[in-house]
Protein backbone atom coordinates (compact mmCIF):
# COMPACT_ATOMS: atom_id res chain seq x y z
CA UNK A 1 0.00 0.00 0.00
CA UNK A 2 1.20 3.35 -0.87
CA UNK A 3 2.18 5.90 2.11
CA UNK A 4 0.25 8.94 1.66
CA UNK A 5 2.71 11.16 0.55
CA UNK A 6 2.98 8.91 -2.40
CA UNK A 7 -0.46 9.22 -3.02
CA UNK A 8 -0.20 12.74 -2.63
CA UNK A 9 2.21 12.76 -5.09
CA UNK A 10 -0.09 10.81 -7.42
CA UNK A 11 -3.01 13.01 -6.89
CA UNK A 12 -0.56 16.38 -8.01
CA UNK A 13 0.51 14.38 -11.06
CA UNK A 14 -3.31 13.75 -11.71
CA UNK A 15 -4.14 17.95 -11.49
CA UNK A 16 -1.10 18.75 -13.76
CA UNK A 17 -1.66 16.09 -16.71
CA UNK A 18 -5.47 17.68 -16.30
CA UNK A 19 -4.30 21.21 -16.18
CA UNK A 20 -1.74 20.00 -19.38
CA UNK A 21 -4.59 18.42 -21.56
CA UNK A 22 -6.88 21.37 -21.26
CA UNK A 23 -4.28 24.46 -21.48
CA UNK A 24 -4.11 25.59 -17.54
CA UNK A 25 -2.02 26.54 -15.09
CA UNK A 26 -1.93 24.25 -12.19
CA UNK A 27 -0.99 26.81 -10.16
CA UNK A 28 -4.63 27.27 -10.68
CA UNK A 29 -6.45 24.23 -9.20
CA UNK A 30 -5.91 24.09 -5.60
CA UNK A 31 -6.15 20.80 -3.94
CA UNK A 32 -8.29 20.21 -0.77
CA UNK A 33 -7.59 17.16 0.98
CA UNK A 34 -10.72 15.67 2.48
CA UNK A 35 -9.52 14.55 5.62
CA UNK A 36 -13.10 13.64 7.49
CA UNK A 37 -13.00 10.80 9.95
CA UNK A 38 -9.34 10.40 9.31
CA UNK A 39 -7.31 10.63 12.48
CA UNK A 40 -4.95 13.35 13.22
CA UNK A 41 -2.14 11.40 12.30
CA UNK A 42 -2.81 10.64 8.86
CA UNK A 43 -3.35 14.79 8.63
CA UNK A 44 0.05 15.29 10.25
CA UNK A 45 1.52 12.32 7.13
CA UNK A 46 -0.34 14.97 4.61
CA UNK A 47 1.38 17.75 6.22
CA UNK A 48 4.84 16.68 6.51
CA UNK A 49 4.17 16.18 2.50
CA UNK A 50 3.13 19.73 2.04
CA UNK A 51 -0.66 19.58 2.12
CA UNK A 52 -2.53 22.48 3.42
CA UNK A 53 -5.60 22.85 2.41
CA UNK A 54 -8.03 20.03 4.12
CA UNK A 55 -11.15 19.82 3.84
CA UNK A 56 -14.18 18.69 6.69
CA UNK A 57 -17.77 17.76 7.16
CA UNK A 58 -18.16 17.25 10.89
CA UNK A 59 -17.64 19.72 13.04
CA UNK A 60 -16.92 18.22 16.39
CA UNK A 61 -14.63 16.37 14.62
CA UNK A 62 -13.06 18.90 12.94
CA UNK A 63 -12.30 21.26 15.98
CA UNK A 64 -9.83 18.64 17.42
CA UNK A 65 -8.34 18.69 14.92
CA UNK A 66 -7.96 22.00 14.17
CA UNK A 67 -6.57 22.57 17.79
CA UNK A 68 -4.60 19.58 17.45
CA UNK A 69 -2.55 21.27 14.81
CA UNK A 70 -3.27 25.05 16.08
CA UNK A 71 0.83 25.34 15.73
CA UNK A 72 0.37 24.98 12.10
CA UNK A 73 -0.68 28.61 11.32
CA UNK A 74 -0.26 27.74 7.45
CA UNK A 75 -2.82 24.98 7.50
CA UNK A 76 -6.75 26.14 5.96
CA UNK A 77 -8.95 24.37 6.90
CA UNK A 78 -12.28 23.73 4.64
CA UNK A 79 -15.91 23.20 6.08
CA UNK A 80 -17.49 21.32 3.00
CA UNK A 81 -20.40 19.26 4.82
CA UNK A 82 -24.24 20.60 5.39
CA UNK A 83 -24.67 23.60 7.80
CA UNK A 84 -26.95 23.09 10.50
CA UNK A 85 -27.82 26.20 12.40
CA UNK A 86 -26.82 25.21 15.95
CA UNK A 87 -23.13 24.62 14.62
CA UNK A 88 -22.44 27.83 12.52
CA UNK A 89 -20.70 30.04 15.02
CA UNK A 90 -18.26 27.39 15.64
CA UNK A 91 -17.97 27.71 11.84
CA UNK A 92 -18.20 30.99 11.76
CA UNK A 93 -14.91 31.09 14.53
CA UNK A 94 -12.72 28.03 13.10
CA UNK A 95 -12.60 28.00 9.31
CA UNK A 96 -11.22 30.09 6.32
CA UNK A 97 -13.76 28.58 4.16
CA UNK A 98 -17.19 27.73 3.92
CA UNK A 99 -18.30 25.84 0.31
CA UNK A 100 -22.00 24.68 1.55
CA UNK A 101 -23.60 27.81 2.08
CA UNK A 102 -27.24 27.29 0.97
CA UNK A 103 -29.61 29.48 2.51
CA UNK A 104 -30.16 32.81 3.81
CA UNK A 105 -30.53 32.01 7.56
CA UNK A 106 -27.05 30.11 7.16
CA UNK A 107 -25.23 32.67 5.39
CA UNK A 108 -26.75 35.50 7.54
CA UNK A 109 -25.63 33.64 11.48
CA UNK A 110 -21.85 33.28 9.82
CA UNK A 111 -22.05 36.97 8.80
CA UNK A 112 -23.07 37.55 12.31
CA UNK A 113 -20.40 35.05 14.23
CA UNK A 114 -17.86 35.60 12.24
CA UNK A 115 -15.29 37.33 14.74
CA UNK A 116 -14.58 40.88 13.81
CA UNK A 117 -10.65 39.88 14.56
CA UNK A 118 -10.72 37.79 11.88
CA UNK A 119 -10.65 38.09 8.50
CA UNK A 120 -14.03 37.92 6.50
CA UNK A 121 -15.11 34.26 5.82
CA UNK A 122 -14.49 32.73 2.13
CA UNK A 123 -17.91 31.29 1.63
CA UNK A 124 -19.47 29.70 -1.87
CA UNK A 125 -22.59 28.83 -2.50
CA UNK A 126 -23.22 25.14 -2.90
CA UNK A 127 -25.51 24.36 -5.80
CA UNK A 128 -27.73 21.11 -5.92
CA UNK A 129 -26.92 20.68 -10.12
CA UNK A 130 -28.73 17.47 -9.97
CA UNK A 131 -31.89 18.36 -8.36
CA UNK A 132 -31.34 15.25 -5.97
CA UNK A 133 -33.49 14.97 -3.10
CA UNK A 134 -30.71 13.29 -1.11
CA UNK A 135 -28.14 16.30 -1.62
CA UNK A 136 -28.16 19.90 0.28
CA UNK A 137 -27.78 23.17 -2.35
CA UNK A 138 -29.56 25.65 -3.98
CA UNK A 139 -31.58 24.99 -7.18
CA UNK A 140 -29.45 26.43 -9.79
CA UNK A 141 -32.19 29.36 -10.89
CA UNK A 142 -32.00 30.19 -7.13
CA UNK A 143 -28.13 31.33 -7.32
CA UNK A 144 -28.21 34.34 -8.40
CA UNK A 145 -30.73 35.60 -5.77
CA UNK A 146 -28.91 33.89 -2.78
CA UNK A 147 -25.21 35.62 -4.35
CA UNK A 148 -26.90 38.72 -4.00
CA UNK A 149 -28.10 38.82 -0.13
CA UNK A 150 -24.62 37.36 0.52
CA UNK A 151 -23.12 40.35 -1.22
CA UNK A 152 -24.61 42.54 1.35
CA UNK A 153 -22.90 40.95 4.62
CA UNK A 154 -19.64 42.57 5.75
CA UNK A 155 -18.18 39.67 7.48
CA UNK A 156 -18.43 37.08 4.41
CA UNK A 157 -16.90 37.00 1.03
CA UNK A 158 -18.87 35.55 -1.65
CA UNK A 159 -15.68 33.65 -3.73
CA UNK A 160 -18.00 31.33 -6.15
CA UNK A 161 -19.54 28.13 -6.40
CA UNK A 162 -19.60 24.55 -4.79
CA UNK A 163 -21.10 21.21 -6.16
CA UNK A 164 -21.38 17.70 -5.58
CA UNK A 165 -22.93 16.37 -9.02
CA UNK A 166 -23.98 12.79 -9.16
CA UNK A 167 -21.75 10.37 -9.54
CA UNK A 168 -22.14 8.77 -12.65
CA UNK A 169 -20.89 5.66 -14.78
CA UNK A 170 -19.77 7.16 -18.16
CA UNK A 171 -18.17 10.24 -18.49
CA UNK A 172 -20.53 12.09 -21.15
CA UNK A 173 -22.90 11.86 -18.09
CA UNK A 174 -20.51 13.61 -16.02
CA UNK A 175 -19.47 16.13 -18.80
CA UNK A 176 -22.91 17.00 -18.52
CA UNK A 177 -23.26 18.47 -14.76
CA UNK A 178 -19.51 19.85 -14.56
CA UNK A 179 -20.52 22.26 -18.25
CA UNK A 180 -23.84 23.08 -16.43
CA UNK A 181 -21.71 24.54 -13.49
CA UNK A 182 -18.74 25.83 -15.08
CA UNK A 183 -21.72 27.78 -17.33
CA UNK A 184 -23.66 29.13 -14.36
CA UNK A 185 -20.35 30.22 -12.44
CA UNK A 186 -19.21 32.17 -15.62
CA UNK A 187 -22.75 33.91 -15.57
CA UNK A 188 -22.16 34.66 -11.95
CA UNK A 189 -18.73 35.71 -12.60
CA UNK A 190 -19.83 38.17 -15.11
CA UNK A 191 -22.17 39.74 -12.40
CA UNK A 192 -19.52 39.46 -9.73
CA UNK A 193 -16.20 40.02 -11.07
CA UNK A 194 -14.48 38.99 -7.64
CA UNK A 195 -15.70 35.36 -7.90
CA UNK A 196 -12.71 33.10 -8.50
CA UNK A 197 -13.57 29.67 -7.63
CA UNK A 198 -15.30 26.40 -9.02
CA UNK A 199 -14.96 23.88 -6.17
CA UNK A 200 -15.80 20.29 -7.98
CA UNK A 201 -13.84 17.27 -8.73
CA UNK A 202 -13.36 14.49 -6.80
CA UNK A 203 -11.34 11.50 -6.88
CA UNK A 204 -13.47 9.66 -9.81
CA UNK A 205 -13.72 12.84 -11.60
CA UNK A 206 -11.30 15.40 -10.85
CA UNK A 207 -9.96 15.58 -14.78
CA UNK A 208 -13.18 16.19 -16.25
CA UNK A 209 -13.88 18.83 -13.63
CA UNK A 210 -10.29 20.61 -14.24
CA UNK A 211 -11.31 20.58 -18.05
CA UNK A 212 -14.33 22.53 -17.00
CA UNK A 213 -13.04 25.00 -14.76
CA UNK A 214 -12.88 23.83 -11.60
CA UNK A 215 -10.20 25.77 -8.93
CA UNK A 216 -10.62 23.32 -6.07
CA UNK A 217 -10.87 19.99 -6.32
CA UNK A 218 -12.29 17.88 -2.81
CA UNK A 219 -10.07 14.31 -3.02
CA UNK A 220 -10.30 12.04 -0.11
CA UNK A 221 -10.16 8.42 -1.18
CA UNK A 222 -7.06 8.87 -3.59
CA UNK A 223 -4.86 10.11 -0.25
CA UNK A 224 -6.27 8.83 2.38
CA UNK A 225 -7.92 5.69 1.05
CA UNK A 226 -11.28 3.89 1.21
CA UNK A 227 -13.27 4.55 4.56
CA UNK A 228 -12.66 1.63 7.56
CA UNK A 229 -15.54 -0.46 7.51
CA UNK A 230 -15.21 0.38 11.16
CA UNK A 231 -15.34 3.95 10.68
CA UNK A 232 -18.81 5.48 11.07
CA UNK A 233 -21.10 6.05 8.14
CA UNK A 234 -22.54 10.03 8.99
CA UNK A 235 -24.65 11.77 6.85
CA UNK A 236 -24.97 14.71 9.40
CA UNK A 237 -23.79 16.22 12.56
Amino acid sequence: MNSIAERLTEVRSSISAACLQCQRDSNEVTLIAVSKTKPSAAIAAAVAAGQRHFGENYVQEALQKIQHFANHDDLVWHFIGPIQSNKTRDIAEHFNWVHSVDRSKIAQRLNQQRPAQLHPLNVLIQVNIDDEDSKAGVAPEQVAALAAEIMQLPNLVLRGLMAIPRPQPDRAAQTQSLAAMQRLFLRLQAQYSQLDTLSMGMSDDLDVAIGHGATMVRIGTAIFGRRDSNEPNRSSE
